[in-house]
């Protein structure tokens, strides 16, 4: 029996884990951990609920992802406007503020969601069934 659970656990980190496939595939942060998810979901309760904990995350980071990338779009297309308006410069200060604002959030980011795969890859090999902050909870 013990076997049969450290490869549960071995299973739901990996759920976590697969997400830095990003780093090599283009989506591969929501791909690696769906694969992962999808193979043995049926086989083990704790990776059927770690695997949808970190789809739902990655889901969640992209979507905060596209937000701050759209925020960096305006304030770059802000910035070309009043550069060439009337009175250039008058908008500057504003569009170079949200341009350096939204560079910062998505450092910020991007190195919470490195710390908290790496924190949930441990708890879910513990057998801990972990929850990431500020997730939408898209699959249930």
């Amino acid at each position: 029996m013990e076997d049969r659970s450290r490869v549960e656990r071995n299973w739901a980190a990996a759920c976590h884990l697969a997400a830095f496939a990003g780093f090599v595939v283009p989506f591969g942060h929501l791909l690696g951990p769906l694969v992962a998810w999808l193979l043995k979901k049926d086989d083990y309760p704790l990776v059927d609920d770690q695997g949808k904990e970190s789809l739902n995350f990655q889901i969640s980071v992209t979507i905060y992802f596209l937000g701050l990338l759209a925020l960096s779009f305006v304030a770059v297309a802000a910035l070309v406007v009043t550069s060439a308006g009337d009175a250039p410069g008058a908008g500057v200060p504003i569009s170079v503020t949200l341009l350096v604002l939204a560079g910062v959030l998505l450092g910020v980011l991007g190195l919470t969601e490195l710390v908290l795969v790496i924190v949930a890859s441990v708890r879910a090999a513990g057998g801990e069934r972990f929850r990431y902050p500020l997730t939408l909870r898209l699959l249930r």
